[in-house]
């Protein structure tokens, strides 16, 4: 009994001395996501200097919260509270451009130049947002989304401080460009909302993107006119920058981390090539570019010389009143998403499209010829014009971003550059047509603009396509209700879309065709088991036997009977199988 006893004691020694020489096992909950943590959360402990200012700000603004952070097996929800997040931050971004548009005067007063100096500042400010459009915007597709925009918008606010301190006109110029350049947050979130959204929703997530956009044109100008009534134009920019960072704080926290969409890399300079063929290469593409172009000057030309016709004869306001005008324009945007998620994602784009220029049509038209009497003319016209471009643009983005799922930034970008391009030659024409002719004669202009736009939506038929035809007849309706150009074709769904994102679970089969797996057979087989993998196994064996017999014998010569009958027992059960099928 005792030898038993000290046999088990130095047993169970013997067991605690392995387990303090065996190496201890990481857990199975461990994983590369939470090392990745540590090393992202906390600085190395071997490493003895310390962090200097700028080491622990890039660690801090590029380290993700846990629950934020990619998981191919779980991506993170698209939620309503995340496109109401997109676009805020889109409104107060783009709004950096418009702040100075109603101050002008002030501002050439305060700094002591003449007018014509001051003058330059929306252009300058144009321009940068139209070389942020071009070389910044196409990044969307090589980066990672979160670190992007996140670095651009801490950017954009902490330059802006500058507009609201510097007493020198050419300091304050130079400042205007750089933050136009990076004032391009929106065009990025909006293909991301193509990412994200399902096709069936995708009009009305991007409605709020794009209403949130307009809305910051045009709440920069109303807050730019009121407050510089009371305070001085500086307060402006100080608001500006507060907004900045707020937003910023607001993307880290909510912003998830999305993975790149080409993560093999991409060469920059050929990217922006890429831009031109991708062009050529969609007929839907241009004629989407070619619409927005004319309808966003219509936009340009009303809003700017909506002030010249409101401050002279026979109204005489004064700014705060024409500011208020902007209202109307803001009520318009807000209707916009509930438009989109009613008649946008019924309806195929061509139809919404043929809508919205009806809209600007009347609006326009009713505007120019009566508002030099009543001033009715020009509320009616800031609803129904700017409710009619939105709604087109909508459409027309919902359509372009099934064309290139992995090149939406670039689709983005070459729809963006043809809008601007639009917007300027909207001023420009407006201006010279208002001050040779008045309200009447830049108003036609705009109509025969929404004219010409008209002319190229049905130039293409809703089922075209071809650049000109209506092949595929004029149904409206959407032949497929989980697509957003409503085509039967099922739409790739990328990488980065949650299945279950505000959308009911796809079928079995559709689920496996987007997830790029084959689909498997669901009829019973008569072969000698159900088991689908011998059945393959079998008839890849027999495929590669027919294979052997062919190269040997020739394809002219039947090959000879063995004795055990094999090569007839194939010919007999087997179809022919054709080369380079299942073998």
């Amino acid at each position: 009994m005792l030898t038993e006893e000290k046999q088990h004691a130095d047993d169970d020694a013997g067991n605690d001395g392995a387990a303090e020489k065996r190496p201890e096992r990481p857990t199975v909950n461990d994983s590369s996501d939470a090392s990745d943590t540590e090393d992202r959360t906390k600085p190395e402990s071997t490493n003895t200097r310390p962090q200097t200012l700028w080491q622990r700000t890039y660690a801090t603004v590029f380290w993700t919260p846990r629950r934020l952070r990619w998981d191919a097996d779980s991506p993170p929800k698209f939620s309503l509270g995340l496109n109401i997040l997109f676009g805020f931050a889109g409104a107060f971004t783009v709004a950096n451009l418009y702040y100075n548009h109603p101050i002008l005067n002030i501002l050439a007063q305060d700094f002591g130049v003449p007018y014509v100096r001051v003058s330059d500042i929306p252009t300058l400010a144009q321009a940068g947002y139209a070389v942020g459009l071009l070389f910044l915007c196409p990044l969307g597709d090589m980066f990672e989304r979160r670190p992007f925009v996140l670095t651009l918008v801490l950017f954009t606010a902490t330059m802006s401080i500058g507009l609201a301190v510097t007493k020198s006109l050419a300091v304050f110029s130079a400042i205007q460009f750089i933050t136009a350049v990076t004032t391009v947050t929106p065009q990025l979130m909006l293909p991301l909302v193509g990412d994200l959204a399902p096709p069936n929703r995708r009009a009305a997530a991007m409605s709020i993107v794009v209403s949130g956009l307009m809305l910051g044109i045009l709440l920069a100008r109303l807050l730019s006119g009121i407050m510089t009534q009371y305070v001085s134009w500086r307060y402006v920019y100080w608001l500006s920058v507060a907004l900045q960072y707020l937003i910023f704080i607001f993307l880290w926290l909510f912003m998830p981390d999305y993975p790149a969409t080409n993560k093999g890399g991409m060469n920059y300079f050929k990217m922006l090539w890429s831009i031109l063929p991708m062009v050529a290469k969609h007929p839907v593409l241009v004629q989407a570019c070619l619409i927005s172009f004319f309808t966003s000057a219509t936009f340009t030309n009303f809003w700017t010389v909506l002030t010249f016709l409101l401050a002279g004869a026979p109204y005489h306001y004064d700014p705060v009143t024409i500011g208020l005008f902007a209202l109307v324009g803001i009520v318009s945007m807000v209707c916009g998403p509930f438009y989109a998620r009613i008649v946008i994602d019924r309806f195929v784009p061509w139809f919404s499209v043929i809508l919205g220029m009806i809209w600007c049509l009347i609006g326009i038209s009713l505007g120019t010829y009566t508002g030099t009497f009543t001033v009715a003319g020009p509320i009616i016209q800031a609803f129904l014009g700017d409710f009619g471009m939105q709604t087109a643009q909508i459409a027309n983005r919902s359509a372009i971003f099934t064309v290139e799922p992995k090149g939406r930034n670039r689709v983005n970008t070459a729809f963006m550059v043809a809008t601007f391009c639009g917007q300027l030659v909207g001023t420009s024409v407006g201006s010279h047509l208002f001050a040779r002719g008045g309200w009447i004669a830049s108003g036609s202009y705009s109509m025969g603009s929404i004219g010409l736009a008209l002319l190229i939506t049905l130039a293409r038929g809703p089922w075209e396509e071809g650049w000109v035809g209506w092949h595929g007849g004029l149904g409206i309706y959407k032949k497929s209700k989980d697509s957003a150009t409503g085509k039967a074709a099922v739409e790739e769904r990328s990488a980065i879309r949650r299945m279950n994102t505000n959308e009911p679970q796809s079928r079995a089969a559709d689920a496996d065709l987007e997830k790029g797996e084959q689909r498997k057979d669901q009829h019973q087989h008569t072969h000698g088991h159900d088991d689908q993998n011998e059945v393959n196994a079998t008839n890849a064996e027999k495929a590669l036997e027919m294979r052997a017999a062919e190269n040997q014998y020739g394809s002219s010569e039947a090959p000879p009977q063995n004795s055990s009958g094999r090569t007839e027992k194939v010919a007999e059960s087997e179809p022919v199988v054709p080369v380079d099928g299942q073998a």
